[in-house]
């Protein structure tokens, strides 16, 4: 194809002027936020999920009729464990299978949740094998355990830490009895190796009463606390601002649906900034989180499958 050096100047002309307004419009993309996510007011509401039977993503199929935020607003997955190695003598971390497949498959089961703005935790849960958070024998004992924890929050990509210390058969398999340092070395060294995750305290066993040491007292070192009486009101023995606080525990479908509603009028009525939820599974629970989240935040739940 000719054409005359004027046409030919004019359509190069022509051609850069859309170039430059394109990559203007490219430029202004970028430096635009993408849409936030819907956001709500009122109390953060938490949901732990048990992954040997359910899928962490039922926590995301959840949100508020008015607004569409999440209903949800940190899932827990229900749970890891605190083992011991009778040879080694010492705590390890262990991941069961449907955890391990939960955490190996982050980019299905979790992102999608970070993604919608929820924060993932992982518990801790004692296992019957005499290891737990109130008896490592020593500070470097403890700190080792920290790291393990630390090291799979940054692995699997979480946003933090649960401790529930139940089940840990406390002398079982040669191990001491909760001792006074343990937790506070635990949660002083796991913070310092995540200063800027989440850490929460399901408050029952040992190491909930044992928060200070040697001038040390790991209460701020805590995000959340939460009562781990279901169907009860008990506001957790932790000095932390009710902001950070659940006195409220639910186990959805379990508990009647009129008292997880005045547990989340008292909630709001008395200033806490926490409901606690357990066992969401994969059935449609809309109606029965509608009970909570009209006291919560003013609206009904809404399912997505």
């Amino acid at each position: 194809m000719t054409f005359t050096l004027g046409r030919g100047r004019t359509r190069m002309a022509a051609f850069a002027l859309l170039l430059v307004a394109a990559l203007s419009a490219g430029a202004k993309a970028a430096a635009s936020p993408a849409a936030a996510a819907p956001v709500k007011k009122g109390p953060t509401s938490v949901a732990y999920v048990e992954v040997n039977n359910n899928s962490m993503l039922n926590v995301g199929k959840y949100t508020l009729a008015k607004g569409g935020a999440n209903v949800f607003d940190v899932a827990v997955i229900f749970a890891a464990n605190i083992n011991y190695d009778t040879t080694k003598k010492s705590a390890y971390l262990y991941l069961n299978e449907n955890v391990q497949r939960v955490l190996d498959d982050a980019a299905h089961q979790i992102r999608p949740l970070q993604a919608k703005g929820i924060k993932v935790m992982l518990s801790v849960l004692g296992n019957h094998e005499g290891a737990g958070f109130a008896n490592f024998p020593s500070k470097e004992a403890a700190s080792a355990f920290a790291k393990q924890l630390s090291d799979a929050v940054g692995k699997y990509g979480l946003d933090g830490i649960d401790f529930d210390d139940e089940y840990a058969e406390y002398g079982k398999n040669g191990t001491g009895q909760p001792n006074d340092s343990s937790f506070v070395h635990l949660v002083s060294a796991l913070r310092d190796y995540m200063p800027n995750k989440l850490i929460s305290l399901y408050s029952i066993g040992p190491s909930a009463e044992k928060l200070s040491y040697g001038g040390v007292d790991i209460t701020s070192k805590f995000n959340y606390a939460w009562n781990p009486w279901y169907g009860q009101w008990q506001v957790p023995g932790i000095a932390l601002p009710k902001s950070s606080l659940s006195p409220a525990a639910v186990q959805i479908g379990a508990t009647p649906a009129g008292t997880a509603a005045d547990f989340a009028r008292r909630t709001v009525g008395e200033g806490y900034g926490v409901y606690l939820t357990y066992d969401l599974d994969g059935s449609d629970r809309h109606d029965y989180l509608s009970s909570f989240t009209k006291e919560l935040y003013g609206s009904d739940a809404v399912y997505t499958p």
